[in-house]
């Protein structure tokens, strides 16, 4: 299936993806994608739903060959000059039927979610003695090994593996909902990532990316060499916040002070708010308790860590003209906008809106701690 300058292969099935029938993609109008590096990512999927012939009387032909119903696994597969990508990989979740009183105006859109969804259908209450936060997320996620899930998970800068005695991690609710909380302890993130091969996934648990290779630049009033649509860049110094209080050693039965420091992620801005505006950082109290003083400093550091972002932009580029995709937790530049706003950024989110036969835009959202490049020149 044709995506304007792009190719788009469906696979469907159970458990297993096989290429779609042809008579299903060929009913392909727009196909939506979104990912997001810090929750859940979906699709959705809209098609002609048109009925032809006596065979049809019965019911609508996508929803009769079961292709389509709830729970079904979808991977799209993105063909971009000559290089293929997993754009999606998931399970169908909601499906929205509207019939048209015009014949060839009937619609199905069918809506899913990637394959985290499958680690929130059940609560549990699981016991996991003498493990740690990285073995929990480890465990977790080999559980869901089946279809396709391959864990990367970074340990936290405390690792701190309970002794029996003393306490016992205990899961109470899904497991997504479980490693979620116990990334949000260290400001880390929790999400599942498609690819990099068709029928995997990658499931991260660990700290916001902040280093390694930037994609190609987001180019803003650059003449010939411009790529994006439309970008707007939004401040907020006061999103940053310094954790400040104090705990009572479980292990001491002391009281300790409990205070953040600057965030320890690797700068992507030269002026951080949480430094710039030092004098007017906001404050808040920590309030967690049964925790040793290592385990209070690491989840106040971890809160004034998430906090940390202030700078916003928010666009739309031409996947033709901009030559590649871009990935949600990645690094990208940003060239064109001035010192302030020129530099590297991480991709929050991205949504992809592929038009069969005409276009493919990218609606993105990145971010960074502040204002401010941290180097003179910005690689195209």
């Amino acid at each position: 299936m044709n995506g304007g300058q792009s190719l788009l292969t469906v696979l469907v099935g159970a458990t297993l993806p096989v290429p779609a029938p042809s008579d299903l993609v060929a009913s392909i109008e727009r196909v939506q994608v979104t990912h997001a590096a810090d929750a859940g990512s979906g699709f959705q999927l809209v098609l002609r739903a048109g009925r032809g012939g006596p065979q049809d009387l019965l019911d609508f032909p996508l929803l009769r060959s079961g292709q389509l119903d709830a729970f079904r696994r979808i991977v799209l597969l993105l063909t971009l000059g000559g290089r293929p990508t997993v754009l999606a990989d998931g399970v169908i979740t909601h499906r929205e039927l509207m019939p048209g009183v015009v014949p060839g105006t009937s619609r199905l859109v069918v809506t899913g979610e990637d394959l985290g969804v499958l680690m929130d259908l059940q609560e549990r209450t699981v016991e996991y003695p003498a493990q740690d936060e990285t073995a929990i997320a480890q465990r977790i996620i080999l559980g869901y090994a089946g279809y396709g899930l391959v864990a990367q998970v970074v340990p936290p800068p405390l690792v701190d593996p309970p002794l029996p005695v003393d306490r016992v991690p205990v899961q109470l609710g899904s497991d997504r909902g479980y490693l979620i909380r116990m990334a949000a302890r260290f400001g880390y993130v929790f999400h599942v990532t498609p690819g990099p091969l068709p029928a995997t996934s990658t499931a991260y648990w660990g700290p916001p990316n902040r280093v390694g290779p930037t994609a190609p630049a987001l180019s803003i009033g650059l003449g010939p060499s411009s790529n994006v649509e439309q970008i707007s860049f939004r401040h907020d110094p006061l999103a940053p916040v310094r954790v400040t209080g104090s705990v009572q050693d479980r292990l001491t039965d002391a009281q300790l002070p409990v205070l953040s420091t600057v965030s320890a992620r690797p700068p992507l801005a030269a002026l951080p708010d949480a430094v710039a505006n030092l004098p007017h950082l906001r404050t808040v109290v920590f309030r967690g308790s049964g925790l040793t003083a290592a385990q209070a400093l690491a989840r106040a550091q971890g809160t004034a860590d998430a906090s940390a972002d202030s700078l916003v932009a928010v666009g739309t580029v031409d996947t033709t003209r901009y030559g590649g995709l871009l990935t949600a937790g990645a690094l990208v530049a940003v060239r064109g906008a001035g010192w302030q706003h020129d530099g590297v950024y991480q991709v929050q989110r991205v949504t992809h809106e592929i038009e069969v036969g005409t276009r493919h835009t990218q609606h993105f959202t990145l971010s960074r701690e502040g204002l401010g490049a941290t180097a003179p020149v910005v690689r195209p």
